[in-house]
């Protein structure tokens, strides 16, 4: 006989790794335009740090966490998945203002969902769709990415940084990532990367060593304490898309955009939702992992029990790629 609940993880109010609660919770029922899911997996964000932290806007306590799952459709009110349906979920409110995707089932609308197929273990699939959209979509729609073109990844070894850095290859961009660490250098040139900057403070002068005139676009995910250094390494007429906080720093006090901005250089943002990444990017994208022509920068997989030890990593820093929970 099938049980009626669930394990979660709960987090009641902000605080540390030990916040995270392990709980049983009544399995949720969906609505018309709601999907029930079967979470097999689901990547470890920033996003969830920063509400653990109590950082984030607009999230209502107590709350399962997780902006993203992957899995299978339990049920479809309105028919528009199957049942067994192989499917990701990602953002729309998931993990802030109803309960996300760490946990065993997730009920999400019918607009967060993407159906894909796909025969890659669960731990690898479960890496890929925030970490695919947020890159896609910041490539896209904040720099407007184009063949040929000189990219700076700013916080290069984040699973984001290492995500854009293979899509940006795989269009024909040349490529530079910034880490602070030394021994991270390798795991950057082994997904692609033309050229590593250690990252001193000082990476605009680095860069302009490389690209004198600076480079086409960059992308920001380490926040606004890096972010002047990077606009300086942008060409006049170039792009910076501010896309990450690892810093947890967003914000820019007394910003003065004549006295902000180098001459001449774009600053745009990109927050995106899984509407911004077509079925055919994440499965064509998938299609690539299996057939060996494109990678995962998956760091290492957890269990639902061991999300304290993860959140913990993930807040330290310490993690080259993406940080995955799957569950049986």
């Amino acid at each position: 006989m099938q049980s009626n609940t669930m394990r979660a993880v709960v987090l009641d109010a902000p605080g540390g790794p030990d916040a995270l609660q392990i709980r049983d919770l009544p399995i949720p029922t969906p609505a018309d335009g709601w999907v029930l899911i079967k979470v097999r997996a689901f990547g470890l964000n920033r996003s969830e740090l920063h509400t653990r932290l109590g950082l984030a806007q607009g999230v209502t306590l107590p709350r399962v966490l997780g902006i993203e799952a992957v899995g299978e459709v339990v049920k479809c009110p309105d028919g528009r998945y199957r049942k067994g349906q192989q499917v990701a979920a990602m953002m729309g409110g998931m993990g802030r203002t109803f309960d996300g995707g760490y946990a065993e089932y997730t009920c999400v609308p019918v607009a967060q969902i993407i159906a894909f197929r796909s025969d890659l273990e669960w731990r690898i699939l479960g890496a890929v769709p925030e970490m695919v959209q947020t890159a896609y979509g910041s490539l896209t729609v904040g720099l407007d990415a184009q063949p040929g073109q000189t990219l700076l990844v700013r916080g290069g070894t984040s699973a984001v940084g290492m995500a854009a850095a293979i899509l940006a290859k795989r269009i024909g961009m040349t490529v530079i990532s910034t880490t602070r660490n030394p021994n991270r250098v390798e795991s950057l040139l082994e997904i692609g990367v033309d050229h590593v900057v250690l990252d001193d403070g000082d990476v605009a002068s680095a860069v302009r060593g490389i690209v004198p005139e600076g480079v086409d676009s960059a992308l920001e995910l380490v926040g606004t304490p890096t972010l002047p250094d990077t606009l300086r390494a942008v060409r006049v007429k170039g792009i910076c898309c501010f896309t990450g906080m690892l810093s947890n720093v967003w914000t820019v006090p007394d910003f003065y955009p004549i006295e902000y901005l180098p001459k001449g250089v774009r600053l745009s943002a990109y927050s995106g939702d899984a509407s911004d990444l077509p079925a055919e990017v994440l499965q064509g994208f998938l299609d690539d992992v299996a057939a060996g022509r494109a990678m995962v920068p998956l760091y290492r997989s957890f269990s639902l029990d061991e999300i304290r030890e993860a959140h913990a990593i993930m807040e330290s820093g310490d993690a080259v790629g993406k940080m995955v929970v799957t569950i049986r």
